[in-house]
């Protein structure tokens, strides 16, 4: 992890556009993000987590919520008849999705 700056994980089977989000991808960003933080930790490096596949307006809040901090979405916005409106609505889900984040570890 030493030469890394940013980690990229797969939520859709390579090949095309438009695919479903893969949910186990959530899995993965936790496990990831666990791994990240702690390096971080011992380090004081950071390495940025990225997802890349399926990322759309109604699930990018758990995605954020599981640990990415970077969001590849194509088609949720390309395939969107008004692309600001749909990436103020993703920037506002991740935004609370990192509010309750910082409520649940302030408890």
């Amino acid at each position: 992890m030493d030469k890394l700056d940013l980690i990229l994980l797969m939520s859709v089977n390579p090949g095309f556009g438009g695919q479903s989000f893969i949910t186990e991808a959530l899995n993965k960003l936790s496990d990831a993000r666990a791994r990240i933080d702690a390096w971080t930790q011992a380090t004081g490096r950071t390495i940025l987590l990225e997802i890349d596949g399926g990322v759309k307006v109604d699930n990018i809040g758990a995605i954020a919520a599981a640990g990415a901090d970077t969001f590849v979405a194509g088609s949720a916005i390309f395939g969107s008849s008004d692309y600001k409106a749909t990436i103020s609505a993703m920037r506002n889900a991740v935004a609370e999705a990192r509010r309750n984040a910082m409520r649940r570890r302030s408890i």
